[in-house]
C-alpha cells in the first residue's frame, strides 16, 4: 500500500479484532476491573455526529484501561421501548417491534465501522422480553418491600390520544402530538416512593467527588430540601368540613405581611366549592386546562377566583384574609395551599396588583438609601437569606439580622405561641411510572373482582407484550385485546383482568447499568458478576440526562440492593461522571422569495471560499449562521456514514477527540476533517519511512528517547484527566519531534511504536497498521501501556528565549543550575546581543531563572 487508505486499514483490524475476541469481558479475579458506560441511545435508525464524540470518549478510556492491564467491560444496549416507535407505527400503519428492531439493527451497521471496543456479545434492548422479564421481577420484589404503592392522582389527560401526558408534553394546554385540549383527570397510578430516599439522595451527592458540580447542583434543586413552617388559618364560616385551610412555607417571617391565602385549583376546599358553583368549576377547568411545569407557571399570566372566603390571621383574628384558588398553585407540592406575601415575592405581587391586594412589607434593606418599597410602587424585595436585612414587622424586632436568623425566630416564636411547626419538606415527588400506551413493560399484576389487586407469579414472567394489535384506533391496544387482557387470578383462579399501564421508559433505564453485568443471567443480577464489576467507574453521557435519569437509577441501585440485587458499595452506582459537549456546525441559510421564509441547506450543498458559502447548484451567496447544535429540522447535521467513507473512522474520531475539551462544544468543520485526515497520513508515510530503515545509532538518539519518555507521561496524565485534546496536542508535538528527530533506525522505529501505542486509544486501526509495519509483535489493542522512565523526565538543561527591546531575538541552551553571572556572560557572547549592543553596554540584562532573559540596548 503506497499511501494510508482508511478504507483497507479498517475493515481489516476490525475482522482481526473479532478474531482475537479483543473486547470481550471476562471477569478474571486477579486482575482489577474497570467498567466503563456510555448512556445507551434509542434505536432512531440513524447514528449522528453526536454518537461518535460519545462513544469515541468512551472507547478511549476502555482501550487505556484494557492496556493497563485491567478486566474492561464496555458494553452496549439499546433503549428501545416508548412512544416513538408506536406514533411510527401510527403512521406507517407497521408495528413497533419491527420498527424497533430494524432501526437496531441498522445503527449496529452504522457504529461497527467506527471500531469502538464494545463488547457486543452483552447486548440487549429493554424491548427484549429476557430483559423486561426481570424487570417485572424486580417490580414485583419492591412491590413486596413496599417501594412500590397504587394511589389516585390528578393527572394530565389528552382526551384524544386517551393516554396520560408528562407536564413537559403539554404545550400551551394541549397535547404535543394530537393538539387536543388536556384535561386534568384524576386516575388511579402506580408510584415508587421515590420520596423515602430524599435524603439519602441529597447527602450522597456529597461524596460523589467526580461527579460535575453543575450535575450535582442540578440534582440538590430538584429534591429540593426546605426548612419552613407549617401552620393552619382558621377558616371564618367555611363550608361543612372545612374549618382552616393548612399551608407550609419556607418564609414564616414573612407572614405578617400576608395579603391572601391562595388554594390549587385541585385543592379539596376548591373542589368541592365547583360542585356547588359553576364560574368556580369554569375557572378550575381553564386551570386544569394550562401547562403544570413550574416553567410554564412561571410565566404564564397568573389567575385567580375570589371564592368570597376568608381565614382569620394566627396572631390577629381581627384581621382577615381573602381566600383565592389560583393558577400557579400545585396540589403535589406542600400541602397545596399558600399564604401570599407581596412585598416579598415577585409572582404574588404580580397577583396582589391584578386584583387590587394590599402589599406590606415585613423587612427592608439594612442601607435603605435608594430603595423603593413594593407598597410604594417599587419591585418585590427578595434578599438572598444569608444576606442581611432589617426586620420591621415581623417577629425579631428591628434588630439587622440574616434573613435565615429571621427565619428561624420565626419558627421558634410561632411553635412557642402555639401556631404550626417547623418541618424539613423535600420537592421531590414520588414517581408515576404509569403510561397508557402499549410499547413499554406490562406492569405486572392482575386485578380481581374478589382478591384486588394481585401480583402475577414469577414462574408466569415474562408477561409478554403481544404481537397482534393495531393503532388505527387512538388509545391504549392493551386495553382492547381481550385474549391478553382477560386472565385467571394467579391467587383464587377466577376471571380477572390484566393491568393495561405499562411503564414508564425511564423505568428501563434506570437499571440496565446493573443488567450488563450478567445480561443472560435468570435473575435481575448475578450477584457473583455484580460484585466484581460493579460500580461503573467511568459513566458518559449528556447534560439533559442529569436530573430525572441519574436520579431514578440513583433510586434504583438503592432499591435493587435492598432486595439483594447489588452490593452494599453500589447504592451509588456510578463513581465518576463525565458530561459531554455537542457537536456542532454552522447553519447554511437563503430566503425564499416568495414569503421571505429561510430556506436551509445541507453543507454538503455549499462550498466555501473565502469566509463566504455559495450553492453548488447555481452559485448563490449563502447566510451563514453562527454554529449550533446539529439538528435535522436546520439541516446543519453532517452523516457520520458519509465522513467514514471520506477519511475513515479515524478521522472522525480523532478530530472529535481533538478540536476542543470533551466537556465543551466541538465544532464540526470540513477544514478541520481535512486536517485530521491529512496528519493522519503523514503518521502512517512517517512509520513507513522509518519501517524501511536500517537499524543504528544516531547523533540524536538520547535527544529522542527523552522526548519519548515526556510523550509517554504528557499523553498519560491527559487520558487520565479526560484532556483528550490536550493528549493529541502532544501527539502532534511528539510526530513533529520523531519526524525532524537525526536519530538511528533502533530509536526511531523504538519510538515510532511507541507513538502507535499512544495513538491507539484514539485512532485504534491506523496505530494498528502502524505497529505491524514497524514490526510490533501481535496485536497493539493487547500490547502493555507504555511507562515512562522517571529518569528520563529530569531536564539537566533548560532553553531560555533572549528577548532584546521585548522582542525574541534568540535562545541559549545551559545546564539547568548555571548561576546567574555564568548565564549572563554567555548572553552577552550572543551574536544577536553583540549585534543589538554594537559594542556598547546593555542597560539592563536581567535573567529570569529557568524562564527567559530580557536584554535592554
Amino acid at each position: 500500500m503506497s499511501r494510508y487508505d482508511a478504507s483497507v486499514i479498517e475493515p481489516k483490524w476490525q475482522a482481526a479484532w473479532k478474531e482475537a475476541g479483543s473486547f470481550t469481558a471476562q471477569r478474571d479475579e486477579s486482575k482489577p476491573k474497570y467498567y466503563v458506560l456510555e448512556m445507551f441511545p434509542y434505536p432512531s435508525g440513524r447514528i449522528h455526529m453526536g454518537h461518535v464524540r460519545n462513544y469515541s470518549l468512551g472507547d478511549v478510556i476502555a482501550r487505556y484501561k484494557s492496556s493497563c492491564g485491567f478486566s474492561v467491560l464496555h458494553p452496549m444496549g439499546w433503549d428501545a421501548f416508548g412512544m416513538p416507535a408506536e406514533n411510527a407505527a401510527m403512521a406507517s400503519g407497521g408495528h413497533p417491534k419491527d420498527w424497533t428492531y430494524n432501526n437496531i439493527e441498522t445503527m449496529k451497521d452504522q457504529l461497527r465501522p467506527l471500531g469502538f471496543s464494545i463488547d457486543w456479545t452483552r447486548e440487549f434492548a429493554t424491548c427484549d422480553p429476557e430483559y423486561y422479564g426481570q424487570q417485572q421481577a424486580m417490580f414485583l420484589d419492591f412491590l413486596e418491600k413496599g417501594m412500590v404503592y397504587r394511589k389516585a392522582a390528578t393527572v394530565n389527560w389528552d382526551p384524544v390520544d386517551m393516554t396520560v401526558l408528562a407536564n413537559e408534553q403539554v404545550i400551551d394546554g394541549k397535547g404535543w402530538r394530537s393538539g387536543a385540549a388536556v384535561e386534568r383527570r384524576e386516575l388511579t397510578q402506580w408510584f415508587f416512593n421515590i420520596s423515602d430516599y430524599s435524603e439519602d439522595l441529597l447527602s450522597a451527592l456529597d461524596g460523589l467527588d467526580d461527579w460535575p458540580d453543575k450535575v450535582k447542583s442540578m440534582q440538590r434543586n430538584w429534591i429540593g430540601k426546605s426548612t419552613g413552617l407549617q401552620f393552619a388559618f382558621s377558616m371564618v364560616d367555611g363550608p361543612h368540613g372545612h374549618d382552616r385551610v393548612e399551608v407550609y412555607t419556607t418564609r414564616p417571617d414573612t407572614l405578617m405581611g400576608a395579603s391572601f391565602v391562595g388554594i390549587s385549583p385541585d385543592h379539596p376546599l376548591a373542589k368541592q366549592l365547583e360542585r356547588d358553583n359553576e364560574e368556580i368549576a369554569a375557572f378550575c377547568a381553564k386551570c386544569r386546562q394550562m401547562g403544570t411545569s413550574e416553567e410554564e407557571l412561571e410565566t404564564a399570566e397568573k389567575l385567580g377566583f375570589d371564592t368570597g372566603l376568608t381565614v382569620r390571621h394566627p396572631f390577629d383574628t381581627a384581621w382577615e384574609l381573602p381566600v383565592y384558588i389560583a393558577n400557579f398553585i400545585l396540589m403535589d407540592y406542600g400541602t397545596g395551599a399558600i399564604f401570599g406575601c407581596p412585598a416579598h415575592d415577585a409572582r404574588d405581587l404580580e397577583f396582589a396588583r391584578k386584583y387590587d391586594l394590599p402589599v406590606q412589607s415585613t423587612f427592608e434593606p439594612v442601607d435603605a438609601e435608594g430603595h423603593v418599597a413594593p407598597e410604594q410602587g417599587g419591585e418585590a424585595y427578595v434578599p438572598p437569606k444569608p444576606q442581611q436585612v432589617r426586620y420591621i414587622r415581623g417577629f425579631a424586632g428591628e434588630e439587622v439580622q440574616t434573613g435565615e436568623d429571621g427565619i428561624a425566630t420565626a419558627v421558634a416564636f410561632c411553635e412557642s405561641n402555639g401556631v404550626g411547626q417547623g418541618i424539613t419538606k423535600y420537592r421531590l415527588r414520588d414517581w408515576g411510572l404509569s403510561r397508557q400506551r402499549y410499547w413499554g413493560c406490562p406492569i405486572p399484576v392482575v386485578h380481581c373482582e374478589d382478591c384486588g389487586v394481585v401480583p402475577e407469579k414469577k414462574e408466569n414472567l415474562p408477561v409478554r407484550l403481544p404481537d397482534d394489535v393495531s393503532f388505527d384506533t387512538p388509545g391504549n391496544p392493551l386495553d382492547r385485546h381481550p385474549t391478553w387482557r382477560d386472565t385467571d387470578c394467579p391467587r383464587c383462579g377466577k376471571p380477572a383482568r390484566r393491568e393495561t399501564d405499562t411503564m414508564d421508559t425511564f423505568v428501563d433505564s434506570s437499571w440496565y447499568f446493573a443488567r450488563f453485568t450478567a445480561p443472560r443471567a435468570a435473575m435481575p443480577t448475578d450477584r457473583a458478576e455484580a460484585d466484581y464489576w460493579m460500580n461503573v467507574d467511568q459513566y458518559i453521557g449528556g447534560i439533559e440526562h442529569a436530573i430525572l435519569h441519574l436520579l431514578y437509577s440513583r433510586f434504583f441501585a438503592r432499591a435493587m440492593n435492598e432486595c439483594g440485587m447489588l452490593p452494599d458499595k453500589s447504592r451509588e452506582p456510578f463513581d465518576a461522571l463525565f458530561t459531554q459537549g455537542m457537536v456542532t456546525h454552522a447553519i447554511y441559510q437563503t430566503t425564499r422569495e416568495q414569503d421571505g421564509r429561510p430556506v436551509y441547506h445541507y453543507p454538503e450543498e455549499v462550498e466555501l471560499s473565502d469566509g463566504k458559502a455559495f450553492l453548488k447548484t447555481d452559485g448563490r451567496e449563502v447566510q451563514i449562521v453562527p454554529s449550533a447544535k446539529m439538528s435535522k429540522s436546520k439541516n446543519n447535521v453532517v452523516d457520520p456514514l458519509a465522513i467514514i467513507e471520506s477519511y475513515g473512522a479515524d478521522t472522525a474520531r480523532w478530530f472529535v477527540l481533538s478540536d476542543s475539551p470533551p466537556e465543551r462544544d466541538v465544532e464540526w468543520t470540513a477544514s478541520g476533517a481535512d486536517a485530521a485526515y491529512k496528519h493522519l497520513g503523514r503518521v502512517w508515510r512517517l512509520a513507513s519511512e522509518i519501517a524501511a530503515m536500517d537499524d543504528g545509532a544516531g547523533d540524536g538518539d538520547e535527544d529522542l528517547q527523552r522526548a519519548m519518555h515526556r510523550a509517554i507521561h504528557d499523553v498519560t496524565m491527559g487520558v487520565e484527566s479526560f484532556g483528550f485534546n490536550a493528549a493529541i496536542a502532544k501527539l502532534y508535538a511528539f510526530t513533529n519531534t520523531l519526524a525532524k528527530s537525526k536519530a538511528g533506525g533502533t530509536a526511531k522505529r523504538e519510538a515510532a511504536k511507541v507513538l502507535a501505542q499512544l495513538m491507539s486509544p484514539m485512532t485504534p486501526h491506523l496505530a494498528e497498521e502502524c505497529w505491524q509495519m514497524l514490526g510490533g509483535e501481535g496485536l497493539v489493542t493487547g500490547h502493555a501501556w507504555p511507562k515512562p522512565d522517571e529518569s528520563m523526565l529530569v531536564e539537566d538543561t533548560v532553553t531560555l528565549p533572549i528577548q532584546i527591546n521585548g522582542k525574541r531575538k534568540s535562545e541559549i541552551t545551559v545546564p539547568k543550575d548555571m548561576a546567574k553571572d555564568a548565564i549572563e556572560a554567555l548572553v552577552l557572547e550572543e551574536p544577536a546581543v553583540q549585534k543589538a549592543l554594537d559594542g556598547g553596554a546593555p542597560k539592563k540584562l536581567i535573567v529570569v531563572p529557568g524562564r527567559i532573559v530580557n536584554v535592554v540596548v
